[in-house]
């Protein structure tokens, strides 16, 4: 269950011009589920924070990111792939913990399009994070930045939220064994890795890559709890799991292919 709560919500301003009708409809969809498979207008800036002691955050983080471009590539109606690049930034630090993107690991599609910036330090890294979103030729950015660095403060995570939006470039930023601080991201995950079933053909196999993932902070969804699986194959949208309920999370595939071999703790 989640130890985590939404803020209180921000008074609506001008509330008192608006019919009781319009006030359930704006708090309706204020609090709507999130599921995967589901465009994310509006949120260009996401944060997943996850243990350097395993590979949860990243291949969540990609699992997202592909889910996302599948999804708005369907609602555009696009005959081609997209073929831009996708950004990866890590510091040093977060290099130490969880090791480069394994390139055979991931999706065929992307393998060749990855652009992989390592920093010296969170620094440097939040400098590239910034201009990769104002590039509009990259698809997304995924970065990784450990703990909690001064650098990051804030006035920083606000100029990263404001860059993407202005630009439409998605950031999924991962923060390895980082207390949850003030941010600016409109999505904020706690992610981990969480038991697989075992395969139908071999109990003795390895199962799906699964993770538990907590919504704890959105400005358009409601918090709730999930257990996700990349099984490589589509999307299914699950029923919402409101955070703190007593019933087991809901089982749900994430993300079309995270690769043939997923970046996820297993």
């Amino acid at each position: 269950m989640s130890r985590f709560a939404m803020n209180p919500s921000r008074p609506i301003p001008f509330a008192h011009t608006l019919s009781p009708g319009q006030l359930a409809s704006l708090s309706a969809a204020r609090h709507r589920s999130w599921q995967p498979g589901q465009t994310l207008r509006g949120t260009r800036h996401s944060e997943i924070f996850a243990s350097g002691a395993e590979a949860s955050g990243a291949g969540f983080a990609l699992a997202l990111a592909l889910d996302d471009l599948a999804t708005r590539a369907e609602e555009a109606g696009a005959e081609t792939d997209d073929r831009r690049a996708v950004l990866w930034v890590q510091d040093r630090t977060a290099l130490k913990l969880t090791g480069r993107p394994y390139r055979p690991g991931l999706p065929e599609s992307l393998r060749h399009r990855l652009i992989h910036v390592l920093t010296e330090n969170a620094q440097d890294a939040l400098f590239a994070l910034e201009e990769g979103v104002r590039c509009r030729e990259l698809a997304c950015v995924i970065g990784e930045v450990a703990g909690n660095p001064r650098a990051l403060d804030f006035t920083a995570s606000r100029r990263l939220t404001l860059a993407a939006e202005r630009h439409g470039v998605a950031l999924w930023l991962v923060r390895l064994d980082a207390a949850h601080d003030l941010s600016s991201a409109r999505m904020r995950w706690e992610v981990g890795s969480a038991p697989s079933d075992a395969p139908p053909w071999n109990a003795a196999a390895p199962g799906l890559p699964t993770w538990r993932a907590v919504l704890f902070r959105s400005r358009s969804h409601a918090p709730g709890q999930w257990i996700m699986y990349d099984d490589g194959t589509g999307r299914i949208a699950p029923a919402a799991q409101p955070s703190g309920a007593a019933a087991a999370a809901n089982p749900v595939a994430v993300a079309g292919a995270a690769g043939d071999r997923s970046l996820a703790a297993r």
